[in-house]
């Protein structure tokens, strides 16, 4: 049995890169594995369990509406069921397995209790690792994942192996380890994410290549290092050019670093630029949006991955994004306008090149159909294959505690 921790993501219908990672995988990772249970750590009823049926469901949402805010929301029959059952001492049997994989960013109270689960596994236990954002921009970083990140890092040396989900994560945290004079390190391996096969069939021939209007789709949260402040100060300068286009941005607003962007996201909305903002959307939402468009920006500064140039890509839409680190992963292969600098003027040169540029546009839409893309399938069998390649690496009780 291979234990799934999915302890944050069962209770919220957040759909950030590490939500989609979880829920993504977990669909596909039965074909690979014999029995996958979902788990979570109640810390109401203080002890590791199965998800029961409501939580299993949030795991597998219907197409709908999403949600707003990214934390877990425990409803208050969870919490009195816990409570209640800890006082009468109904605890559930200890959970078992022969490996344990924990694809989220796991809070503090998770890794407190891990070393009681890691016992119960008798063979690897493997942390899925996303990015090291808060060692490398923490002043466009939420303060508390900045605070809590430093012990989140040692956390990891715990486990057995450590899956990156790109080679700049994995050499950011070998660097960071390294930095530290750790030597008694897990094994870290750069495995590539997937994408939704649905992706792979967007030869539909009732969305044409260039929609009647020219919209310019940004997919990603609205937080400080996606940078959309300047991707919004570019994009006012074209329109002050004169330049014809509609900016429509789609992801959730993060409260900690999102100020500045929204302030400037509504100032141009009440001038009357053809700017809008969606928020967070379902998944067919989100497909639509990219059929519909001319072509993508990505202005993020730095990512794990950057699952939204690849998503770009394989709807066959061009991608303006950095062309370092991640990113820089991502786009090699062609359909990218890959830039060195992603500052509002780097932006604003870019997107005005593709704009006035319909040959362009089509050479990398080409460019990207010729591209072929990792599934999700592909990276649960790549994970599991690596996963039963690893020895345990003793007692994790006693390491870095």
């Amino acid at each position: 049995m291979l234990l799934y921790d999915a302890t944050h993501t069962s209770h919220t219908l957040a759909q950030t890169g590490i939500q989609r990672v979880v829920r993504s995988l977990l669909t596909v990772l039965p074909s690979f594995h014999e029995v996958v249970e979902p788990i979570c750590y109640d810390h109401f009823l203080g002890a590791w369990r199965a998800l029961e049926a409501d939580e299993q469901a949030v795991l597998h949402p219907p197409p709908g509406p999403v949600a707003k805010r990214r934390g877990a929301q425990w409803s208050l029959q969870k919490r009195l069921s816990g409570r209640t059952r800890r006082l009468l001492g109904r605890i559930p049997p200890v959970l078992s397995g022969e490996a344990l994989l924990c694809p989220e960013l796991f809070s503090p109270v998770v890794a407190q209790n891990q070393p009681a689960l890691f016992a119960r596994v008798s063979g690897p236990r493997v942390a899925v690792f996303h990015d090291a954002i808060a060692l490398k921009f923490p002043e466009l970083t939420p303060a508390k994942t900045v605070a809590r990140f430093p012990a989140y890092l040692r956390e990891l040396l715990r486990f057995d192996g450590i899956a990156a989900i790109s080679e700049d994560s994995a050499t950011s945290l070998r660097d960071y380890w390294a930095w530290l004079g750790e030597h008694d390190v897990p094994p870290v391996q750069a495995i590539p994410l997937g994408l939704d096969e649905i992706c792979h069939s967007m030869d539909d021939p009732s969305h044409p290549l260039e929609p009647a209007t020219c919209v310019v789709l940004s997919v990603g949260s609205i937080e400080g290092r996606k940078n959309h402040l300047a991707l919004l100060e570019a994009c006012e300068s074209l329109w002050r050019e004169g330049q014809k286009f509609e900016l429509h941005l789609i992801g959730m607003a993060q409260p900690a670093t999102a100020g500045l962007a929204l302030e400037k996201l509504r100032a141009l909305q009440a001038a009357g630029r053809p700017l809008r903002y969606d928020g967070p959307q379902s998944e067919p939402a989100l497909h639509a949006a990219y059929r519909e468009c001319a072509f993508t920006v990505y202005p993020s500064l730095i990512e794990g991955f950057g699952l939204p140039v690849l998503e770009s890509l394989a709807h066959g839409k061009p991608c303006v994004c950095s062309g370092r680190g991640a990113l820089g992963e991502s786009s090699h292969g062609g359909g990218c306008v890959a830039l060195d600098s992603v500052d509002a003027a780097s932006l604003a040169a870019a997107l005005r090149r593709l704009l006035q540029n319909p040959a362009m546009r089509q050479e990398l839409t080409a460019a990207a159909r010729r591209r072929v893309f990792r599934t999700w399938r592909d990276y649960a069998s790549d994970l599991t294959a690596w996963m039963r390649l690893l020895k345990r690496r003793g007692r994790p009780a006693d390491r870095h505690s």
